[in-house]
């Protein structure tokens, strides 16, 4: 299966530019790659080729984390183990961290997952395998712990990830720089993270866990750190580039002599190399690329486009764009021109004018259009105001809800839904519905029957957003791909039987525009899963014969966390502010999405209060680089050169 990037737009001239220059704002060293795919087979390639250098007769001792985040890894060690290029019988493995209390038999433990995800499928002896034991009592605890601690000193190599916070393991904000292996509280937020592996349910997730230390892990000999998506990028500028600091526990690492960051292109969009490379060395300056040079200028100088002057230029290394280009104010009005073609009140083209400069063209006209939404929210949280947009002028509009959103539905939303059937007179499925949420609670499992009940629940609220501004339900289609019905959190792999549901679809509408969701915050979350099942869908037709994938508009849309960056930006929908209350009913609609989301990460505002600000502060920077001032904006990247 393909892994979607997208496509490089100009940025810093790599060819013979020494590595202690593009490293040169990095106290760790940071490797870039494309995607996690690539990323993943250059780390797995590290540990095996460590493996087999290491001599002498004690254990290879490697350090590993469980999550998504070494997934990809370890499937390709299981791989390289089973067709004999790698042999882990004289490796030890030591898991850096487990849930407290915590037995080996609970699905969700540490010991559980690193077996599933590696351990049971590559040839490490028993007695090889060290991971903290959740079982030990109160009183033994710390003597346990102190006696793995010394154990685990000196790993030839640890590989781990890192949190959202700068956290490494159960290492949270604040963790001392000598710490060593022992019992930590967990805090609610970082319950509340990991609540996620026990079905959203915080009450089922441990208040503590066994955790390796940072003096603990500062000891290995070698430190390979990795980072995957977009939500990532903060962590990463402040690891690999801001002072070291106990608030950023993985910062640390700055003081270790042979550790190593990779990251994918979009966890990098932060870093110095990524955001502002014109400050490393030369630069390939495209249009776009020009353009996000001068978005950034603007910011730090705080003046709009055509207010910036040949010395804003120079005095903050650009001069090499004044260079290109020979004039400052011909760079101003080209970018301030450029930026502003981007913004359109007619998201599928208007007819009969002139589109030279507009980011659609005026035909056809009505566009027929397809949104893939992932969850059976993400449509109107993402590009609500452009959905009714396009629905109120005409087009004929489809919206494709990729997955059945079933899990994110809390079991008191199942229990209130059944009590209103009874109330209606429609027959009393309480007590049934008790005993399915019981079921669950002491298996860890959600049974299929209650999984059933939490997909109709979120395809009825799909629904009524639908309905509220006008879309007719024979427009409304509900995928269901196979890939997000595993039942839990951890889904299963993608196949072809997802991408050929989406293809039957497609077959069908052939759509002149297509919407899809561009948050690539996780490598294995539903949002990439579905937009790359989608993509390959569409090469797929098009490697066919299907002719109008060629003719069709691609467009990225984000999420409610995070917006494009507006040097990437072809596509500006501006919202009135009825529009951006019509937006808000819709979202509403979703009603057990509202207040009790399982899985909201760190941020507690509901969701149409993050899309609300996202939309206004893209509005608020068009007006400060000297644009119309609007209420709220929504944007979109165009996709081109993928089919």
């Amino acid at each position: 299966m393909k892994h979607f990037s997208l496509p490089e737009d100009g940025g810093l001239i790599r060819e013979n530019l020494p590595a202690d220059i593009i490293h040169s704002f990095e106290k760790i060293p940071t490797e870039i790659y494309s995607d996690t795919a690539l990323a993943s087979e250059k780390i797995a390639d590290e540990i095996v080729a460590a493996i087999k250098a290491h001599k002498g007769p004690e254990p290879f001792k490697l350090g590993l984390t469980v999550g998504r985040s070494p997934q990809t890894i370890y499937s390709l060690l299981i791989k390289m183990c089973q067709e004999g290029k790698v042999s882990f019988k004289n490796v030890a493995v030591f898991s850096i961290d487990e849930y407290y209390p915590c037995s080996k038999d609970n699905k969700q433990s540490r010991w559980h997952r690193l077996h599933e995800d590696l351990l049971n499928h590559i040839d490490i002896p028993e007695e090889n395998i060290f991971i903290p034991d959740g079982s030990i009592s109160a009183e033994e605890i710390s003597a346990w712990c102190a006696d793995f601690d010394i154990k685990a000193r000196g790993l030839d190599l640890l590989v781990a990830g890192i949190g959202t916070k700068g956290q490494i393991g159960i290492n949270e904000v604040g963790t001392s720089l000598q710490s060593r292996t022992r019992v930590v509280q967990m805090s609610y937020i970082t319950r509340k993270r990991h609540a996620k592996n026990f079905n959203g349910d915080l009450s089922q997730t441990p208040f503590a866990a066994i955790a390796m230390g940072l003096d603990t892990m500062m000891s290995a000999k070698k430190v390979i750190l990795m980072a995957w998506g977009e939500d990532k990028a903060s962590a990463v500028k402040k690891i690999a580039e801001n002072k070291q600091t106990i608030e950023v526990p993985a910062s640390c690492f700055q003081s270790h002599p042979k550790t190593t960051l990779y990251v994918d292109k979009v966890a990098a969009e932060q870093l110095t190399v990524e955001d502002c490379p014109w400050l490393i060395g030369p630069c390939n300056w495209t249009s776009k690329f020009c353009r996000k040079a001068v978005v950034w200028l603007c910011q730090k100088v705080d003046k709009p486009i055509l207010k910036l002057t040949l010395q804003d230029y120079l005095e903050n290394s650009l001069g090499e764009l004044i260079e290109k280009y020979g004039s400052f104010d011909k760079i101003n009005i080209s970018v301030f021109n450029d930026l502003q073609h981007t913004i359109t009140g007619w998201p599928g083209g208007k007819p009969g004018c002139n589109d030279s400069t507009r980011p659609v063209c005026s035909t056809p006209w009505p566009k027929t259009v397809l949104i893939f939404s992932p969850h059976p929210d993400d449509d109107v949280i993402s590009m609500g105001g452009t959905f009714i947009r396009l629905v109120h002028q005409g087009h004929n509009v489809h919206v494709a809800y990729e997955t059945s959103g079933d899990v994110a539905v809390h079991d008191d939303v199942v229990i209130q839904h059944m009590d209103a059937a009874k109330q209606l007179g429609f027959g009393d499925k309480i007590e049934f519905a008790s005993e399915l949420v019981a079921k669950k609670k002491a298996s860890g499992i959600e049974p299929r029957e209650l999984l059933d009940i939490k997909a109709a629940i979120r395809r009825s609220e799909a629904r009524g957003a639908c309905r509220s501004f006008g879309l007719g339900m024979d427009n409304v289609h509900f995928l269901n791909l196979p890939f997000y019905e595993s039942g839990g959190v951890t889904k299963l792999p993608r196949t072809q039987v997802d991408v050929d549901i989406i293809k039957d679809l497609l077959k069908k509408i052939k759509p002149d525009q297509v919407y899809m969701a561009g948050d690539l915050a996780d490598p294995h979350g539903t949002h990439r899963v579905c937009t790359e099942a989608a993509l390959e869908a569409m090469e797929q037709l098009r490697d066919e014969g299907e002719s109008w994938v060629k003719e069709c508009t691609l467009w990225l849309y984000r999420g409610a966390w995070m917006e494009w960056e507006l040097g990437r930006v072809d596509m500006a929908v501006p919202l009135s502010p009825d529009e951006v209350v019509e937006k808000r009913h819709a979202i509403y609609h979703h009603l057990s999405q509202k207040d009790i989301v399982p899985f909201p990460g760190d941020d507690p505002r509901e969701f149409w209060q993050r899309a609300e600000e996202r939309t206004s502060n893209t509005a608020h920077l068009y007006d400060k680089l000297g644009m119309a001032e609007y209420q709220a904006i929504e944007v979109f990247v165009k996709v081109e050169g993928l089919l």
